[in-house]
């Protein structure tokens, strides 16, 4: 396990900006969602997970020797990779059927947050008031982008769904920690999550869903998926997590829903508003703060 202190190091902005290229590839997640169809959402998660599993395979090969070592790891690794990447994806497909979609989706996008302030728990980390402000900034950032400026309410009725989309943030912002606790497993074993993961999603197509056959342009979509925001994001960010700055990361990740929107609108998929302008400062506002201690190194030495 490397030691959580070397982060701070000028030599791990590589990692970081790695990994955040798994933010910049989750921001078109809406946007290719949309235009693979009707495809129901555990089939599609099946299916790009399987292509994503194919990436891990073409990189095991590429590596040589028996690509049956690359899954010979310790249980509790397997463990947190399947609930981390499948158990996301079940709590929050759960929570959009039990909840209203904005609701539901604020409560999941807790995660960034959840990241930034879970970090202080790792060996050697210190949370400062910059981190903790800036992650909070892009959370009210990507709030107006999800409600539309039109704020939200919570129901009595919908409590199943709030709670699958907390579990849902609660997962993947564990997994990320618990990646980083597992700094030694190499990226590469996420290529066997994403297999466990698209099996498991396949069975769940099976019992809860209607198989809907792609046409045309949709494929190209699906691919798309499979190559991108459901398959290399999870390995550049599984890099980013273990040998990058985390709480930069967590932060940060909240530029995914803001470039999302502008590439809708971009796509005509959606229209420009003063509430994407205002989430926009939020979020760059808040990603200024939580990297105060990248931008100004010295600030290590003397913030609280």
């Amino acid at each position: 396990m490397e030691n959580p202190q070397s982060q701070r190091s000028p030599t791990l902005i590589s990692p970081t900006l790695i990994g955040f290229t798994a933010v910049l590839m989750w921001a078109t997640l809406a946007l290719l969602t949309d235009l693979s169809g009707t495809v129901p959402p555990f089939q599609l998660t099946a299916m790009a997970f399987t292509i994503a599993f194919g990436i891990g395979v073409a990189a095991w090969m590429r590596a040589g020797g028996n690509v049956l070592r690359h899954l010979r790891l310790p249980w509790r690794v397997w463990a947190i990779g399947i609930v981390g990447l499948f158990g996301y994806h079940f709590f929050y497909f759960m929570a959009l059927r039990h909840a209203p979609a904005v609701e539901a989706s604020l409560i999941a996008y807790l995660w960034p947050l959840l990241i930034v302030f879970f970090s202080a728990l790792l060996p050697g980390e210190r949370l400062r008031w910059f981190h903790g402000a800036g992650a909070i900034a892009g959370f009210l950032g990507a709030g107006l982008l999800v409600t539309r400026g039109q704020g939200f309410s919570l129901e009595a009725q919908y409590t199943t769904g709030y709670l699958a989309a907390l579990v849902c943030a609660l997962t993947w912002s564990g997994y990320s920690i618990l990646s980083r606790r597992f700094g030694a497993i190499p990226t590469s074993a996420v290529g066997g999550f994403c297999g466990a993961t698209a099996v498991l999603a396949w069975i769940c197509h099976a019992l809860f869903e209607t198989t809907a056959v792609p046409i045309r342009w949709e494929w190209i979509a699906i691919l798309a998926l499979g190559l991108g925001p459901v398959g290399l994001a999870f390995f550049t960010w599984d890099y980013g997590v273990k040998r990058g700055n985390i709480r930069v990361l967590g932060a940060l990740s909240y530029a995914a829903p803001l470039l999302s929107t502008l590439l809708l609108i971009g796509f005509g998929r959606a229209e420009a508003t003063w509430t994407v302008a205002v989430a926009c400062g939020l979020i760059v506002g808040g990603a200024v703060l939580a990297t105060l201690d990248v931008l100004r190194p010295g600030l290590k030495k003397t913030a609280g």
